[in-house]
């Protein structure tokens, strides 16, 4: 374990001082491309905090749900063969709610903020 500060506590710094201090001091063509950059750093700050966790939650999933085991990699390559084979589709119990998960996990990090997530987050799984 490294010491203080966090990886995350510094993307979130670099963040906080180009939009607090940086940003009001630019305009035009540089300030699109500095908000380019703080939306970057955080995105990196959510993939630090949040892919781990969603990474290893999928795994488990995918795991139950094709009764073997290997990487996230693998995983995802079998799931992929089997609905391409037709071996698995909607149909199958605990997919649809796999994807949405899924689907939910990677919104979280990509795209936080887009009204139709923040909506859905409220709704849950769909029926599995």
């Amino acid at each position: 374990m490294q010491d203080e500060p966090r990886p995350t506590e510094l993307t979130q710094a670099v963040a906080g001082f180009l939009r607090d201090d940086i940003a009001p001091l630019l305009s035009g063509h540089n300030a699109f491309k500095l908000r380019v950059a703080i939306n970057m750093l955080d995105l990196v700050t959510r993939q630090l905090t949040l892919e781990a966790a969603s990474d290893a939650a999928e795994a488990q999933r995918l795991q139950k749900l094709l009764a073997m085991q290997g990487s996230l990699f693998e995983l995802n390559r079998a799931l992929a063969d089997k609905i391409g084979k037709g071996e698995m589709d909607l149909q199958t119990p605990r997919l649809a709610e796999h994807l949405w998960r899924t689907t939910m996990d990677k919104v979280a990090v990509d795209q936080p903020n887009y009204a139709a997530y923040k909506r859905e987050l409220g709704r849950g799984t769909p029926d599995a």
